[in-house]
């Protein structure tokens, strides 16, 4: 009998973006029955043998929810410990905490004041997909009404400085299948972009990359940390996507480490991705 690999989705979506189209015929290549289903609907997700998170960008405003769905699918790809982990941005200041390069981050937990640097920053949802609630600022006033807006509707905010060479160099996406690199691709800035036809995301610049050697090795970094911090072996991880800026200095920083249900650039990249992916999934099984 056939494996069977449900991709997870939202009602919004269905069926994704588009990004996942190919990953179909390469599972069923694999021997894989294969269908897409929005992760609360009535789908029998116990019975699937691989059921992979891939477009559930509805989770921020149910993020308990969501959380509680993961926990009750024995066969979740990436597994719900690694979720839980990871829809809180928070974990950026963990992996600040452990040594790693990050782009500063200062948590404002809810009723906390929020204290702002003195030039351009951002602020953002800790619990936010798409770039969605995220924005500039240049001065405290209407940052404090944005902190106080995040914090009201439940959500503590981060803060961050701003990374200029966003403007010039975009962000550098690093793609990895059962722990192993796959491919690469950038990002353009988001901030200021519109809102997709779904309104769960930004509409973004995509363009293939071929990383640099100082790129590859924080990502290395920040992959064996985060598997450290959560007891795993980074086989464990199906996919992960780590997102990177140049600082001031001009080496890299960590901007986000995306283990839940990132677009993984397979539009932008080599035809055989997808085989590696559907490699990775078969690997997970074993």
């Amino acid at each position: 009998m056939s494996p069977t690999a449900v991709l997870v989705s939202c009602a919004e979506l269905p069926s994704g973006d588009g990004d996942d189209d190919a990953v179909v015929p390469a599972l069923s290549s694999l021997g894989f029955s294969v269908s897409w289903a929005p992760w609360d609907s009535s789908f029998d997700f116990a019975s699937a043998d691989a059921v992979i998170l891939r477009a559930t960008w509805d989770y921020p405003d149910r993020r308990a929810e969501f959380l509680a769905w993961c926990e009750s699918v024995p066969s979740l790809l990436n597994p719900a410990p690694v979720v839980r982990w990871n829809t809180d941005k928070s974990y950026l200041v963990e992996l600040l905490d452990a040594g790693l390069p990050v782009v500063p981050t200062t948590l404002v937990p809810l009723g906390s004041p929020a204290s702002f640097p003195s030039s351009d920053f951002v602020v953002k949802p800790a619990v936010g997909a798409g770039s969605r609630g995220a924005a500039r600022f240049a001065g405290g006033a209407d940052a404090s009404s944005h902190v106080a807006a995040l914090h009201a509707s439940g959500r503590a905010a981060l803060i961050q400085p701003y990374q200029s060479s966003v403007d010039t160099d975009g962000e550098l996406a690093l793609v990895y299948l059962g722990g192993i690199y796959s491919h690469a691709f950038t990002k353009g800035a988001m901030l200021g972009s519109t809102v997709d036809g779904s309104g769960l995301y930004l509409s973004e610049k995509l363009a293939p990359a071929s990383p640099p050697l100082d790129a590859v090795a924080l990502a290395e970094d920040v992959l064996d940390a985060a598997t450290a911090l959560l007891g795993i072996l980074r086989a464990e991880l199906l996919y992960a996507r780590v997102d990177l800026v140049r600082g001031a200095d001009g080496k890299p920083l960590l901007l986000e480490l995306e283990l839940t249900e990132p677009s993984l650039g397979f539009r932008q990249t080599d035809p055989a991705a997808v085989t590696r992916f559907a490699s990775a999934v078969r690997q997970q099984l074993a």
